[in-house]
């Protein structure tokens, strides 16, 4: 499959899903291009398709990555998955910026408004259109005969499942529309409860129905436990998207995905490697990864913006000095600098010997928990926004391989070959923790729940409990899971997005944070563009 997410077979589209309805059932513009009809008649047209909608994730266009098929002056900053981080991660306090691009300021303030924003725009367009890549390719195998067609029909249904969890986590209530709409009427919205009980619907067809995903699939290919993962995030958040909780029922999905023979890279530092797709420690814990590749699936997003943007020269010389790289050595290709990690945020770590004197890292490394990649060389501890040299940087996705060789030395390439893990066996760990805890009144000394976190923690190099809380869990979740995409969530479901009680720098643009964020910004508005085209959307409260 990974071969195919490059070279597509299907003419890009660069609408969301209120223009793209009506517009799929076209002729191509070149005579030597294929029809739809000719692109799904053999097995070969079908995976291509299929790749189509996997590229959806992580490819801008199909030209190069500087290159954007949608309406973002940047095309790196267009990417879903970079965006998608942006917005869960910067919007909270994992996450902070010293670049000037209004949807940083935007995000990092909390003062995003329904005019156009790089972040908002990129997710939620590229949500809707891996929607419509999927409802096309759906309406167009309805029906084959080919052999394996109701296994790839399953997979483009998951993509599109997971696309809708998206917007549906996002922007609340976004327009919805399936295969059968192609042609037809502008979408409609349903309501975010109503959307999470089409998804939870749909995930549990794609595992017992007649089109299922298979037990096992080749990487990066999504399998059930895909499916059965993505059941227990969205009940573990079910009180947020419906108003009734769903504890039992994220602790069984949980337990039935760990069933499934997934098992933690026992070096978690290689999840993060260049090499991890091709990594079968890492890949083992993978249970839903977008792929990239710096020859085949390059972007400007994805990993390569986790892995640049943070260091500076200095920073990057003196992590790859700690790592017992030779002098001058960098442990990132390219130095962004402009993302950081208050010091509020890296206190959830239990880290060893902190110094701020800048002569090295930053910490003892070897002593403390494997899990924080952090530097803070030539930097002050209080994080100012306006200030390079201040707060810590992340090297999460260094450009390191797992047998200790640097991408950093290649001449060929600045872009990252890091998948993304969308779902990690360590996130489902800490959804059945965190389930067990709330249905045993905030605390739990439950056997399975507590193992499971103290496998998380003894890979990382620090105590282990013998009983967990509320609390300590969403603390674990903050070092386990920096940088991927669940900062903002969590906080959500603990009712600590927007009180003043839980502050972190520049929290509603204020410099300690200590102040209330507007109940209705738990959500991101739709495109206004889009609520003004179609008369059957309704732009979302607050916007």
């Amino acid at each position: 499959m990974k071969r195919y997410i490059y070279s597509l077979a299907i003419a890009a589209s660069a609408l969301t899903m209120t223009s793209c309805l009506s517009d799929l059932d076209t002729l191509p513009l070149n005579s030597t291009d294929k029809t739809a009809s000719e692109s799904y008649s053999t097995k070969e047209g079908l995976e291509k398709g299929l790749a189509y909608i996997y590229g959806s994730y992580s490819l801008v266009s199909q030209n190069d990555p500087g290159t954007s098929d949608i309406s973002v002056s940047d095309a790196g900053q267009s990417e879903l998955v970079r965006q998608y981080v942006v917005l869960n991660e910067m919007s909270a306090d994992a996450f902070k910026c010293t670049w000037g691009d209004s949807y940083i300021s935007e995000t990092q303030y909390g003062s995003w408004t329904s005019a156009s924003n790089s972040a908002t725009v990129a997710v939620y367009t590229r949500g809707l259109v891996t929607i419509t890549r999927a409802n096309e390719y759906l309406a167009q195998t309805k029906g084959s005969g080919i052999e394996g067609i109701s296994q790839l029909r399953a997979e483009a249904r998951f993509l599109r499942a997971y696309a809708y969890w998206m917007l549906l986590d996002l922007y609340g209530n976004p327009p919805f529309a399936t295969e059968e709409n192609i042609g037809g009427d502008y979408p409609s919205q349903i309501g975010r409860a109503a959307l999470f009980e089409w998804v939870e619907s749909e995930l549990k067809d794609i595992m017992t129905g007649e089109e299922q995903l298979p037990a096992t699939n080749s990487y990066p290919r999504v399998s059930k436990g895909a499916a059965q993962a993505l059941l227990a995030r969205m009940y573990l958040n079910a009180e947020v998207y419906t108003g009734k909780a769903r504890w039992k029922d994220a602790k069984d999905a949980a337990a039935a995905t760990i069933a499934m023979g997934y098992d933690l890279c026992p070096n978690f530092a290689e999840l993060f490697m260049q090499d991890n797709s091709e990594n079968a420690n890492a890949t083992k814990e993978m249970i839903f990864a977008i792929s990239y590749d710096s020859d085949k699936t390059q972007s400007w997003g994805g990993t390569t913006h986790l892995m640049s943007g943070a260091l500076d020269d200095g920073a990057s010389e003196a992590v790859a000095k700690a790592l017992g790289y030779p002098e001058g050595s960098m442990i990132a290709r390219e130095r962004w600098n402009g993302y950081h990690v208050p010091n509020s945020y890296v206190e959830f770590f239990e880290l060893k010997g902190v110094d701020w004197s800048g002569t090295g890292i930053g910490y003892d490394m070897a002593n403390s928990d494997k899990r924080a990649f952090l530097v803070n060389t030539g930097c002050k501890k209080d994080f100012a926004i306006d200030d390079a040299k201040t707060g810590w940087r992340c090297w999460k996705w260094a450009s390191r391989k797992s047998d200790g060789s640097l991408t950093s030395t290649d001449a060929f390439s600045k872009l990252s070959s890091a998948d993304f893990p969308m779902i990690r066996l360590a996130e489902i760990y800490l959804i059945y923790a965190e389930a067990q805890a709330r249905l045993d009144g905030g605390q739990t000394s439950d056997a399975t729940a507590v193992g499971y976190i103290n496998k998380l923690r003894t890979r990382g190099n620090v105590s282990t409990q013998s009983f967990v809380d509320l609390d300590f869990l969403l603390k674990e979740r903050a070092r386990e899971l920096m940088w991927e995409g669940h900062r903002r969530v969590d906080l959500i479901r603990y009712g600590y997005f927007t009180s003043a009680q839980f502050p972190w720098p520049y929290k509603g643009g204020v410099p300690n944070g200590k102040v209330s964020l507007a109940s209705f910004r738990t959500i991101y508005p739709l495109l206004q563009s889009d609520v003004t085209a179609n008369p059957n959307l309704k732009q979302n409260p607050g916007y």
